[in-house]
């Protein structure tokens, strides 16, 4: 893991003993959270097992533990075009979500996923690093990502929505869902921010709900 993520966790643990509550309304740069599908009630989960076939890249699944330290993403800007620091995501905005723990990004391609045989989303690259298709748009109604709504992400290099659609797997990870990018926007591609930490202008970390 790269030192800002590792600076991160830190101040999450720090943000964890403090105990205060944000007064902010949308999610931010630089925050780290974990989203939830609302359909499904799994959060996005990724850890350092590759898939079987496809790719062979790091597997993006669904878990329904809501305490699972894989499940914890940054939200990153796009590459070489860093958003500031705090500032509110808007909506129609292009971010990266790097995977806490292992450092890669929120990927898909030209694969089929394994289990529903819609489009393989995957973890990718190196400490915070990958390529240009690791860009997703934030969808939503107003102005900016607020926490408390349901939003969808729209990937750039293909056009298609993050989504879950209950497939699981067997082993080495039974009973997580199949993440994968269906080309229509529907029910199963809502997502909405949960547990996390959320950077203010100022960089204070300041928590949303209990980790």
């Amino acid at each position: 893991m790269d030192q800002p993520l590792l600076s991160l966790l830190f101040l999450l643990l720090w943000s964890n003993c403090e105990g205060r509550e944000s007064e902010l309304n949308y999610v931010t740069c630089g925050s780290l959270v974990k989203l939830l599908n609302t359909r499904h009630n799994v959060r996005l989960h990724s850890h350092d097992v590759k898939y079987g076939s496809g790719s062979g890249q790091q597997s993006v699944t669904g878990v329904e533990n809501a305490d699972d330290a894989n499940s914890y993403w940054q939200i990153r800007g796009k590459p070489n075009r860093p958003c500031q620091r705090g500032a509110s995501i808007k909506c129609g905005q292009a971010i990266r979500i790097t995977h806490m723990k292992t450092g890669r990004n929120l990927h898909t391609h030209h694969f089929s996923s394994p289990l529903s045989n819609n489009q393989e989303v995957s973890a990718f690259g190196e400490n915070g690093e990958g390529d240009d298709l690791d860009v997703w748009t934030v969808q939503c109604d107003g102005v900016h990502w607020e926490r408390d709504e349901t939003v969808r992400f729209k990937h750039v290099g293909t056009d298609v929505f993050l989504s879950v659609t209950g497939e699981q797997y067997g082993h080495p990870i039974r009973g997580q869902r199949e993440v994968h990018g269906m080309s229509s926007s529907n029910q199963h591609n809502w997502w909405r921010a949960m547990e996390g930490v959320f950077i203010q202008p100022s960089q204070e970390l300041l928590r949303h709900d209990e980790l």
